[in-house]
């Protein structure tokens, strides 16, 4: 007997032996729910069998019965209004434990989120994803007839999503194309660090999506609860059903400030910031302003993160402002980074560290914040020491810059795209997911192992485009990605460090070391950052001109 803890209430299993009914009673279970048929199965007790051993015991008894694969309305009310009758817990059974998984998850359809039953489920090792138009039903049988279809339908309109639009267009002004967001604002992230460090207003990094999505895309202002590509449909909320010819999906990742226990009660208050987010960057600068000593830690939680140079970032321009204003000496800093180096290309490192040692920063690697109190200004991390066991330490701070643990959005972990730890299952080269030949996939949320950056947006963009055009005519895959990201470290006002690299840590310099050398600070970087960068994410990424961004050839195999 194999159980399986869906709920507090509930637990399910596979078919049940009267041998096992004894072991029920002694965990404390008080019903059983038969949800298979008499007589499916050689070895398989009946109902009444079971009956007949279990309410000796105590146990009340449901016989739920339903044919696998012909679940129907009738089922799920009789399902619902047993596990309101039924003294708890209860464990259901069927041959696997599927169908009653099944039942489970759409008498939750009403009640909970989707996300939550399908993670749920996952948990307890039922994939529930091909209920999900039904789910996004509110657990009734829906029609299997589409709202809309479109040639191309693109999930997110962040940086890779009105990218990839554009690029569409830029090849084939003729495709019908969607691209679903809810969102009625668009950000420039990267210039967030900026704005914490006193550089940027917030209301630059801001624009309406609205006056981006590309002229002749259809925007569908809503979100999506569900995939179902072996239908080639996704179910919007409200149980709207898109048809698709081919999919692209860029949602960006999941910032889970949650997993920091009582970081999202303290954060814009007690000192607790972070640059992460739109609304938080200016308190950063309010803060480094105010700083006169005292203890500043800023953190970095484990891989994956977006921009992973932004921690950084934010302790550099911190540092630098305490540095001109003749405040080092009194602040006492930290930067507790979950990982094990500074960064992970070695050839920055150097320039990195002369940064650190001016600013007489101390570097704590393995220091994972798992904590905080801000109200008394304490936070906690835990030490992942190599070969140690693991340890908590407590430490008391004045200023905190915290970047929050990430993943993959909860749609996406629970979908049929997703891989192992959640991220979309993607052939690294082409960006063409690995089961589904009609989807694609860019930006933050692939399993891709390229930093998770704007820069690798703007060059993955053009690749998806061309490969899905190339799709779209009959032909092969014929644009290559070769992990290009960038991130601009800016290791104090008026100087960038360019880090720019691809797969495995391959140096893909843009310019000539003549004019930015990579690995040493250098003014022409920040002129490149500040005065360059932004208007060409506006003006040229976002609308599919693609300067320095061409796709490279794909090589056919030897």
């Amino acid at each position: 007997m194999d159980i399986k803890r869906i709920s507090d209430k509930l637990s399910l299993s596979e078919q049940l032996q009267l041998a096992d009914i004894p072991l029920l009673v002694e965990q404390g279970y008080r019903s059983i729910i038969c949800n298979r048929p008499d007589g499916e199965g050689a070895d398989q007790p009946t109902f009444e069998e079971i009956r007949s051993a279990a309410e000796p015991l105590g146990l009340d008894v449901r016989f739920l019965p339903v044919v696998p694969g012909q679940i129907s309305d009738e089922d799920v009310t009789a399902f619902s209004q047993a596990m309101r009758e039924l003294p708890k817990p209860t464990l259901a059974f069927c041959r696997t434990g599927t169908r009653s998984a099944t039942l489970w998850s759409l008498s939750q359809a009403s009640s909970q989120p989707i996300s939550d039953i399908l993670s749920a489920a996952k948990a307890a090792g039922y994939d529930m994803s091909g209920a999900a138009r039904r789910l996004a039903n509110g657990g009734k049988t829906p029609t299997n007839q589409a709202d809309a279809s479109y040639d191309v339908v693109i999930v997110g309109a962040g940086a890779a999503g009105i990218a990839v639009a554009a690029s569409l267009l830029k090849r084939r002004s003729d495709l019908e194309i969607a691209i679903i967001d809810p969102a009625d604002i668009h950000y420039y992230q990267p210039g967030w660090t900026m704005v914490g460090g006193g550089i940027f207003e917030p209301e630059e990094t801001a624009k309406t999506m609205g006056s981006l999505i590309p002229k002749g895309v259809h925007w569908l202002k809503t979100a999506v609860t569900a995939f179902e590509p072996k239908n080639d449909s996704i179910i919007l909320e409200g149980c709207r059903v898109i048809k698709y010819g081919r999919m692209i999906v860029c949602p960006g990742l999941k910032l889970d400030w949650n997993k920091v226990e009582g970081l999202s009660d303290t954060l814009g208050r007690n000192g607790v910031t972070s640059n992460y987010r739109y609304d938080l960057a200016p308190y950063t600068w309010s803060l480094v302003q105010s700083l006169e000593s005292g203890k500043a830690i800023f953190t970095q939680p484990p891989m994956p993160i977006k921009c992973a140079g932004a921690p950084q970032k934010a302790l550099y321009l911190s540092a630098d402002h305490w540095y001109r204003n003749g405040r080092i000496n009194d602040i006492d800093i930290s930067f507790n980074n979950a990982g094990g180096v500074l960064f992970g290309v070695k050839e920055y490192v150097p320039a990195l560290q002369s940064y650190i040692d001016r600013y007489q920063a101390s570097l704590n690697f393995f220091h994972n914040l798992v904590a905080v109190d801000g109200a008394a200004k304490k936070a906690w991390f835990d030490v992942s020491t190599p070969d140690e066991p693991v340890r908590r330490i407590e430490t008391d701070f004045d200023m905190m810059h915290v970047c929050p643990p990430q993943c993959a959005p909860d749609f996406i972990k629970v979908s049929p795209l997703s891989d192992a730890g959640g991220w979309i299952d993607v052939e690294q080269t082409t960006l063409r997911h690995k089961t589904f030949d009609n989807i694609w996939a860019l930006g933050d949320v692939t399993n891709a192992p390229n930093a998770k950056t704007a820069a690798a947006a703007r060059k993955q963009a053009p690749v998806v485009a061309a490969n899905v055009v190339a799709d779209i005519a009959g032909k092969s895959a014929v644009a290559s990605y070769d992990g290009y990201g960038s991130c601009p470290l800016t290791v104090e006002r008026g100087k960038i460090v360019l880090a720019e690299f691809g797969y495995g840590g391959k140096l893909l310099p843009s310019f000539p070391s003549w004019l930015v050398d990579g690995s040493k600070p250098s003014r022409a970087a920040w002129f490149l950052k500040e005065k360059m960068l932004p208007p060409i994410y506006w003006k040229a990424m976002l609308r599919g001109r693609e300067w320095m961004a061409e796709p490279q050839a794909l090589k056919s195999p030897d």
